[in-house]
């Protein structure tokens, strides 16, 4: 079934009645070319990009939830390009590039919204660090515009401007920066890759990864054997347990990362705004409720929840940045599983075991990177090859120290990138 606008007149007259589900409910077969193990984001992206770009069709997606019930559903949906080092400055770019084709793509309305994001900044120091970073956006081919505090004041005028500590000195903007309905992702790849002939097999969880002269052969799950010559991990948080099933040790930390969702409000913030010292980040859903978070837990937790002194620190340096907020009422909050990298930057690769990929090591960024991360792992499982945006995002630069992407020159602590 495909979605236009005649369509959707004609189901609305008549009560919604006669719609058919988005993607079958299919049952495990004995044998797949590729096997995905996670059903969220960047797994259901991998799978729709596997058929479509390299008519691999014989794929099963291993969710051991429902679809889309892990992190793709639990985040605060920004979608941005603006990294200033290579390896990702690249890759951002070329996930924002599939961003903006990807309703056309997918004909299915996943609410991208460009209104723009504003990383603000709080010192001279930041100033001249956001200065580079624009000005690498820029080299890269993306957009980035440095705006002082009146220039931010134009387009913000609701944040308290003279903070005792951290007044607003201005801004890094980037137009093409914004968001997207969470939950609609997941639909429209699942929805996508169905239709391509992936089967998408939900409550299956994987139990084990056999191989057999340092090859994967197949894997065991809650639903019986599956075998498979390529298997690829696309489990975030969860990457460490599911890689020690074929024996691996990989250099991931688990954490915890809060987010937050008010009461429905009328319209009032219209961009995306990150407040560079009180590392709190917002913006409005178009349900109305205000969409935010901060740090996370920064300690290692497969629970996904939150705490309340982490719930006090971000909601404190929200009112701090914008007054205005603390008169709304917050509805819920929630908590993802991050896996978090050394070097606060993904890993894309090969793992020792012949047949075995991983996608893994997001931190904060795997919400934006869906569409770029399926294109890359798709072509990666596909050809043995890694895509020209994620050639760097390899497993043994943790090992040899070459190629290290410290985006935030944090070090190599998990739970500071």
């Amino acid at each position: 079934m495909r979605y236009n606008a005649l369509q959707i007149l004609r189901k609305g007259l008549a009560g919604n009645r006669g719609w058919r589900p988005a993607w079958r409910k299919a049952e495990p077969q004995a044998a797949y070319d590729v096997v995905i193990v996670g059903g969220g984001g960047h797994g259901l992206s991998t799978a729709y990009y596997l058929a479509k770009r390299h008519g691999v069709r014989r794929v099963a997606v291993l969710e051991k939830g429902w679809i889309g019930s892990g992190n793709v559903g639990r985040n605060t949906t920004i979608v941005r390009a603006n990294y200033g080092l290579p390896g990702n400055s690249e890759f951002y770019s070329h996930s924002l590039k599939l961003w903006e084709g990807l309703e056309r793509d997918l004909n299915y309305n996943v609410m991208h919204s460009q209104r723009g994001l504003i990383n603000l900044f709080h010192s001279d120091g930041q100033r001249d660090a956001y200065a580079r970073r624009g000005n690498a956006i820029r080299n890269q081919g993306d957009d980035a515009i440095l705006l002082d505090a009146e220039g931010v004041r134009k387009i913000l005028p609701y944040l308290d401007f003279e903070q005792t500590r951290f007044p607003i000195y201005g801004g890094l903007y980037q137009p093409r920066g914004g968001t997207a309905r969470h939950d609609a992702v997941a639909w429209g790849y699942a929805r996508g890759a169905d239709r391509l002939g992936v089967d998408l097999i939900e409550n299956c969880e994987v139990t084990g990864i056999e191989t057999e002269g340092g090859r994967v052969t197949g894997v065991q799950t809650s639903r019986g054997r599956i075998a498979a010559g390529t298997v690829g991990l696309a489990v975030a948080g969860r990457s460490s347990q599911v890689a020690a099933l074929a024996g691996l040790r990989l250099p991931i930390e688990s954490h915890v990362l809060q987010a937050f969702v008010t009461e429905g409000l009328k319209p009032v913030i219209d961009h995306v705004v990150t407040y560079g010292m009180g590392h709190f980040y917002i913006s409005q859903s178009d349900k109305g409720g205000l969409v935010f978070g901060g740090d996370l837990d920064f300690y290692p937790s497969y629970a996904a929840r939150g705490n309340l002194p982490m719930a006090e620190h971000v909601i404190e340096a929200g009112v701090t940045l914008m007054p205005m907020i603390g008169k709304a009422r917050m509805l819920r909050s929630w908590g993802g599983i991050m896996d978090m990298s050394p070097d606060g930057s993904p890993i894309i690769d090969r793992a020792p075991v012949d047949g075995l990929y991983l996608n893994t090591g997001w931190c904060y960024g795997g919400f934006k990177a869906v569409p770029g991360s399926g294109d890359c792992f798709a072509r990666l499982l596909a050809t043995g090859e890694p895509h020209p945006a994620a050639a760097r995002f390899r497993l043994d630069r943790f090992e040899t120290g070459h190629g290290l992407m410290d985006e935030e020159g944090t070090g190599a602590q998990h739970n500071l990138h």
